[in-house]
């Protein structure tokens, strides 16, 4: 006789997963991806309490083009409403990059700058 093993965080249940997502919009999901974006660039920016513990600027870059890279993307499937906050976020880390490099990027060569243009400090 087989029997079933029980939900566990080891073995979780892919179809809940499936429909619980499923009922999630488009645009909850991006918002939500690009809000995770910005905090984990916040962090490897060292702009949290414990800022220097974490601050790894190579990783910031990265963070933060894909930041841009997503807000460029789905620039037009995402309103205003949704889009500006995070634009303006965008910009925040964008800034806060250029000032913790000790050797600026040229304006333009910045993270996320091939997306928003240059960004002025």
């Amino acid at each position: 006789m087989s029997e079933t093993p029980p939900e566990s965080s080891a073995n979780p249940d892919f179809d809940a997963m499936a429909r619980d997502i499923a009922e999630v919009p488009a645009v909850e999901v991006i918002v939500t991806v690009a809000v995770n974006l910005m905090s984990a660039a916040a962090v490897k920016l060292g702009l949290t309490e414990e800022g220097e513990k974490h601050k790894d600027l190579d990783e910031a870059r990265k963070l933060v083009h894909a930041l841009a890279g997503l807000l460029d993307a789905t620039a037009t499937e995402i309103s205003s409403f949704h889009a500006a906050p995070l634009r303006d976020g965008l910009k925040s880390l964008q800034l806060a990059f250029r000032e913790a490099s000790l050797v600026p990027d040229e304006p333009g060569q910045g993270p996320g700058e091939k997306y928003t243009g240059p960004v002025y400090g």
